[in-house]
């Protein structure tokens, strides 16, 4: 079979997922027949951050007890091929043997995780579109097995971008299917909508990573989190693997390892969106101290690039939407981007038509409002 009829046959399945998850389980399956692998994880990622966020599928590794050492090693150790650098790489995908020439010790997540589990090598990919990440892929194959080889690091690099449009769709504020969501839940744009608790939860993480405090409002938010890959923690509430890798990610940026920001925006089971984002303190001497995690209802604001990019708008598109919203009329836009009103009045058709919106009142109500 050619390489385009192999990506025509995964594109096809994923094509027929009713969700992102659906999505993940349909591709897995497909390439699974053409490029045999022992062990999978597929994740969500924020498009703006890079960290990983729900729904996450892990396939043939337990029930995902090793996530929490994984998503550790990769934010705070110094590995090969961190999902960070190939977000950036000219080819987003690539195997860990091939990368240190044989000798997969080289990387921390391999001495410390990998090879005590037997797998024997990584073939991990970065699924992104327009420069932005929107998924994250490791295949696994156990010792025995052969290297993932070239043909393989091709075949998954090719399937980034189209697997990565799929997955932005699921990320739009209504289901094309029905007037309630993905999940059944209230069709907005924001946070508001919905039950669940409009108050920030608080968690805080001490020294060494442990969860140490909540508040009864990020119980109520855990609770409306979708199932997924957890770690328990002494609060008697397993931490989904997105919150902890959101709170390693402040650890990580607070040691200078990384410059990016820690915050995630994540789908609660009926359909509101949640922002999750961690700091990390201060402690004696200048030393980094406890890290502490809010979770709360998103607000429009946090929102709308990511809406906006899930209907594929452009960033001159998404810049003249901004402006309608704030009220501003088809000359007005025209004089402050110094183009012309026939130019402001195209973009705006080519808006309307990628959301499927017939006014601007529409189009605010979408994509900035709650």
């Amino acid at each position: 079979m050619t390489r385009p009829h192999r990506h025509a046959e995964i594109l096809s399945a994923a094509d027929r997922a009713a969700d992102a998850l659906d999505c993940f389980g349909r591709a897995s399956a497909r390439l699974r027949r053409l490029m045999p692998f022992d062990a999978a994880v597929w994740s969500a990622t924020d498009p703006e951050t890079g960290l990983v966020t729900a729904p996450m599928l892990v396939e043939n590794l337990g029930s995902g007890e090793g996530c929490g050492a994984y998503w550790e090693s990769e934010l705070l150790e110094e590995n090969v091929l961190p999902f960070r650098d190939l977000a950036r790489a000219a080819v987003p995908a690539a195997g860990l043997r091939a990368a240190t020439g044989g000798l997969p010790a080289r990387s921390a997540r391999f001495r410390s995780l990998l090879g005590g589990q037997g797998i024997d090598d990584e073939l991990r990919a970065v699924l992104r579109i327009g420069g932005r990440p929107w998924g994250s892929v490791s295949l696994f194959r156990m010792r025995g097995a052969p290297a993932f080889g070239q043909d393989d690091v091709a075949l998954l690099a090719e399937l980034s971008e189209p697997l990565a449009d799929r997955l932005r769709r699921f990320a739009t504020p209504h289901d094309p299917h029905g007037p309630h969501g993905p999940d059944g839940g209230d069709d907005v744009a924001g946070g508001g909508g919905g039950g669940g608790s409009s108050a920030p939860g608080l968690v805080l993480f001490d020294e060494s990573g442990e969860a140490t405090s909540i508040n009864e409002e990020a119980r109520a938010h855990l609770a409306a989190l979708p199932d997924g890959p957890s770690t328990p923690s002494p609060l008697g509430v397993r931490l989904p693997i997105w919150l902890v890798g959101t709170a390693l990610q402040a650890r990580a940026i607070a040691q200078g390892r990384d410059r990016g920001n820690a915050r995630i925006r994540l789908r609660t089971r009926d359909g509101r969106w949640l922002s999750c984002r961690a700091s990390c303190l201060s402690g004696s001497g200048g030393r980094p101290g406890p890290v502490v995690l809010v979770i709360e209802p998103a607000a429009p604001a946090d929102l709308a690039l990511i809406v906006a990019q899930s209907y594929g708008l452009t960033p001159r598109e998404f810049e003249i939407a901004r402006l309608v919203a704030q009220g501003l009329a088809t000359s007005e836009i025209a004089a402050a981007l110094f183009i012309s009103p026939h130019t402001v009045r195209g973009h705006l058709k080519a808006v309307f038509g990628k959301a499927g919106l017939s006014s601007r009142g529409e189009l605010v109500a979408r994509l900035f409002a709650g």
